[in-house]
This record gives C-alpha cells, sequence and structure tokens, in this order.
C-alpha cells in the first residue's frame, strides 16, 4: 500500500467530520450566510499568502527538477487562480481593506512556517499535502450533492471540482508517495504525523469561519 493511501486512512474520520460541519452543508446547498463565506475568503486570503511562500520554499529544499518545478508550478497556480477568484467575490460583495488573520488562521500558517524553518522536505510535503487533497474531496462531494436551484457560491465550488485542480492534487500525492519510497518507517511516520495535523487545522480553517472566530482578548 502506498504510503497517501494509508495516510488518507489515518485522516477517514477527520474527513467525515470535515463533510459534517454546517459551513460545508449550508455551502452544498447554497444557504450559507454571506458574512461567514467572506470571513472564509478573507482568512483564506491571508493563509494563501503563507501557503504560497511554505510552497516555494518546499521546492528550494527539493533534489528532483520535476518535484522543484511541480512546487514552483503549485505556488504559482494556486496565488493566480484562488486569489482571482476572492478579488472576484470581494468586488461583487463590496468588500475593502484586509483583517486580521484568526486565531485558527494563524495557528495553521505558524504550523507550517515553523516546519518549513526546520522540518525534513518529506515531511513537509506531507503537511502541505490536506490542503490539496482534502479541498479537492470536498470540492467533489459538494458537487455531487449540492442545491439544483442557482447557489450564489457555485464559481467557488467548480474551482475545486474542476479537472485541471484534480491533476495538480495527483501530482503533489505523487510527489509524497515518491518521497515516501525513499524514507525509512520513521520518516513516514513524521510524514503522517504532519498530514494528520494539517488535516486537523483544515477542520478548524472551516468551523472557525462558520462561526466567526475572534480573539477572546
Amino acid at each position: 500500500m502506498k504510503w497517501s493511501e494509508k495516510a488518507w486512512q489515518s485522516i477517514e474520520p477527520i474527513y467525515q467530520k470535515t463533510l459534517d460541519l454546517p459551513f460545508i452543508q449550508e455551502l452544498i446547498n447554497g444557504t450559507l450566510d454571506r458574512q461567514k463565506f467572506l470571513f472564509y475568503l478573507e482568512q483564506d486570503s491571508l493563509y494563501l499568502a503563507d501557503y504560497g511562500k511554505v510552497l516555494t520554499g518546499i521546492a528550494t529544499k527539493l533534489n528532483d527538477p520535476a518535484h522543484i518545478r511541480a512546487f514552483i508550478d503549485f505556488a504559482g497556480e494556486t496565488m493566480t487562480v484562488e486569489n482571482a477568484l476572492h478579488e472576484s467575490f470581494f468586488t461583487e460583495f463590496g468588500v475593502t481593506g484586509k483583517s486580521e488573520p484568526s486565531a485558527s488562521c494563524l495557528l495553521y500558517t505558524s504550523f507550517l512556517l515553523r516546519h518549513l524553518a526546520d522540518a525534513p522536505v518529506e515531511v513537509m510535503a506531507a503537511a502541505v499535502l490536506p490542503c490539496f487533497w482534502i479541498y479537492k474531496e470536498v470540492g467533489d462531494y459538494i458537487i455531487a450533492n449540492q442545491t439544483k436551484k442557482e447557489n450564489p457560491y457555485r464559481a467557488w465550488i467548480d474551482t475545486y471540482g474542476g479537472e485541471e485542480y484534480e491533476q495538480s492534487v495527483q501530482k503533489a500525492i505523487s510527489i509524497c508517495d515518491e518521497l515516501a519510497d525513499a524514507c525509512t518507517d520513521e520518516q513516514q511516520k513524521a510524514m503522517t504525523e504532519a498530514f494528520i495535523t494539517c488535516s486537523k487545522l483544515e477542520w478548524m480553517f472551516w468551523d472557525s469561519a462558520y462561526n466567526l472566530e475572534q480573539w477572546k482578548i
């Protein structure tokens, strides 16, 4: 069994809980409160600014030219496609100005940046994989179950359910498997632990958006 297959099995309960989140269920039927969706987009913009840096940083630590090019492309695609999508919604809904990162957003980006500084490259690749993979799976789930009526969030949904995005996800999974093949069992365990932690952080990110998370003090 490939590392990725075992890793996904380890987060299956987390993934199922993600699908059950009110944010996801209301996104499916188009009833998600606009303020909650915009809160999510604002936080996602902040997250992606650091995520792009992490993807580029991983590229500098890889040895295989094909892997290096893939992560550079990931960084460019992520920032170009998602930021354009965010801006279209911000313009449509009249959002101006920049927000501060929520506690969950800051926790997630801090985890990734800390690992970029001191973790082995295979662990870093595993840490960024949930953002690719879970989004793709959630996107497919939403497309398969979404309301037949007009959904104001269809543009966001289509972005994560498209063929081009699927190709990027499969490439990221493949790279992680290749890196894992050259690792010891202990190194693979570290990869899986990072994958699990970031899968939990994905859950927290959506949950925090639904609850319009604010700092307590």
